[in-house]
């Protein structure tokens, strides 16, 4: 196969999906002992939305995913490769990303994958869909996001419950000729030392869902609040100094961070360090909640149609996530 490697990976388009279903503090406060003001004071959050029954990760990639080639001005059959990252898939196997790709209706031969980086993931399926694009093999490639947080969540624990809601958010890159513009650098990384942080212990190789594991509740998130939000303070800052300084871009040329939607209080903090006013971060957790890898495109979709990006402008992403995972991503668009 001919191939010509692009000069630069530009996101062509955007899309999201959020589902119908919302679900307020008050109406959490309803079977909880908590009350929106708790909530909201401590996350920044105030409702979430919720997947239907039925509605799984690949359906409502399917509508952020269609969104986007639109945006883009493109068909399904113009991409190249998709990616879906995801930790609620529709099932181990085969990949979301394969019954996303049949439900796009793409037939050639095409590669398709999941990857699980956690609430990172978005970030390290852009840099991975980029380096794959500049082989010059791939014009066009979907990125995707799609997480059903909700199926994994305790509802009778406050400490968690409270954070998370669903949704899907995509992008389609496009190669091109123009230099200096997209993708500008990335730079992702992890240490599993710190795995249990952050985890779903059950349901795995190691512990197969048993009767035992469902009593146990071994199947739902668990977090360990305090030290996740100290980590995620400190990866975040530096991982996003770390990718302005490959980039050689300054923080004050940033017309806006778009951060992995998590907590209020972690925004502010990282926006604090990095001298970064909060006028330009991009917050939407009020209404979305934690999606996870969904986060940040969702922001990103929302940001665009609001116009809060122009053409030119340095936007910068950063993550952190289960594994632990971090990435930042500085993006010229």
């Amino acid at each position: 196969m001919k191939s010509t490697m692009p000069k630069s990976v530009v996101i062509r388009g955007t899309g999201s999906y959020l589902p119908e279903k919302v679900v307020s503090n008050d109406d959490i406060a309803k079977f909880l002992d908590t009350s929106d003001e708790w909530i909201y004071a401590r996350t920044g959050i105030k409702r979430r939305h919720i997947a239907a029954e039925g509605e799984a990760a690949s359906d409502m990639a399917l509508k952020a995913s269609l969104r986007a080639i639109e945006s883009a001005g493109l068909t399904p059959a113009d991409m190249d490769l998709v990616i879906v990252t995801t930790v609620t898939p529709d099932m181990l196997f085969p990949s979301t990303a394969c019954i996303l790709q049949a439900k796009l209706g793409i037939r050639n031969n095409i590669p398709c994958f999941d990857l699980e980086a956690a609430c990172s993931g978005f970030v390290y399926g852009v840099e991975v869909a980029a380096r794959m694009m500049q082989s010059g093999l791939y014009r066009n490639a979907l990125v995707v996001s799609s997480e059903k947080i909700s199926a994994m969540v305790d509802w009778n624990d406050r400490s968690t419950c409270v954070l998370f809601g669903d949704g899907a958010g995509a992008v389609v890159l496009s190669a091109s000729d123009e230099p200096n513009i997209g993708i500008l650098g990335s730079v992702l990384g992890a240490d599993g030392s710190d795995n249990a942080m952050l985890r779903l212990p059950a349901g795995g190789s190691l512990m197969p869902p048993t009767r035992q594991t469902v009593e146990k509740g071994l199947h739902f998130l668990q977090m360990d609040g305090k030290e996740v939000f100290k980590h995620a303070v400190q990866i975040m800052k530096d991982k996003a100094l770390e990718v302005l300084d490959l980039c050689e871009v300054s923080a004050s040329e940033v017309s806006l961070m778009i951060p992995h939607q998590a907590n209020v209080r972690i925004v502010e903090s990282v926006a604090k360090r990095l001298h970064i006013p909060m006028e330009k971060v991009f917050l939407n957790m009020e209404d979305c909640a934690n999606t996870s890898s969904a986060s940040i495109p969702i922001a990103l979709d929302s940001a665009i149609r609001s116009n809060r990006i122009s053409k030119g402008s340095y936007v910068l992403f950063v993550a952190f996530g289960a594994g632990l995972t971090w990435g930042a991503t500085l993006v010229k668009m």
